[in-house]
């Protein structure tokens, strides 16, 4: 009988999607939670509607949380409408002088560290052993709060801040986005119900860095 169980910190974007259908498969893992942040980022709704298909396709509980006030801290173009996300070419990807640029414009203070805790209080309330992140090894390179160095501290401050119930990992953090594709594809994700894109518009923008980054992973499967 399988007793570890789970909580996925979703936001209907490839990592944390690869997450939920890893963390679903895992032999390990009795049950599979996942919780849905809204920031106030501008993309919330169509990353909900993402978060609620996901769930719905693997028949696991959502819990939804609301924590308006993050935007109010940030000039991030990711929760600031007024400020325009920043598009990036294909071929810049791998260039840290742009990437730095668009990392500092869609930056959120302490986004990551805020979720985490967010979740992990969630976990430990409901005796939840494990969260699952999706950080992967490609953005690590410009954002340091997706790195190894970054999920040790979390595991470090979260053996003492939740009495050492609740663990943090990440199916993804070795891995960069063609392998997260390549696996998920194993795993069967549906990757017609993610959500990658910044921006709050109808369909993807497909010009923004996270739908750039999505793009060039998807080639692993042509």
């Amino acid at each position: 009988m399988n007793t570890k169980t789970a909580l996925v910190l979703l936001s209907g974007g490839l990592d944390s999607s690869f997450n939920l259908a890893a963390a679903v498969a895992d032999s390990e893992i009795g049950e599979v939670y996942a919780c849905f942040i809204d920031y106030g980022q501008r993309a919330a709704l169509s990353e909900q509607r993402s978060v609620q298909a996901l769930c719905e396709h693997y028949s696991i509980e959502l819990i939804e949380v609301e924590l308006p006030w993050l935007a109010s801290l940030s000039t991030s173009a990711l929760t600031n409408k007024e400020l325009d996300v920043p598009n990036i070419e294909f071929d810049d990807l791998d260039r840290m002088e742009i990437t730095r640029k668009t990392m500092q414009a869609v930056w959120v203070p302490n986004r990551n560290g805020v979720l985490v805790n967010v979740a992990a209080a969630i976990a430990e309330a409901r005796s939840i052993d494990r969260i699952f992140v999706g950080f992967n090894l490609e953005e690590a390179t410009t954002f340091p709060d997706n790195s190894m160095d970054y999920l040790r501290a979390l595991n470090s401050s979260l053996s003492l801040s939740t009495n050492g119930k609740v663990g943090v990992d990440s199916y993804s953090i070795e891995m960069d986005k063609q392998g997260i594709v390549r696996r998920g594809s194993e795993l069967n994700l549906p990757f017609q119900l993610i959500w990658s894109c910044y921006s709050d518009k109808p369909e993807p923008c497909g010009k923004c860095e996270s739908c750039q980054r999505l793009a060039r992973a998807m080639e692993a499967l042509a």
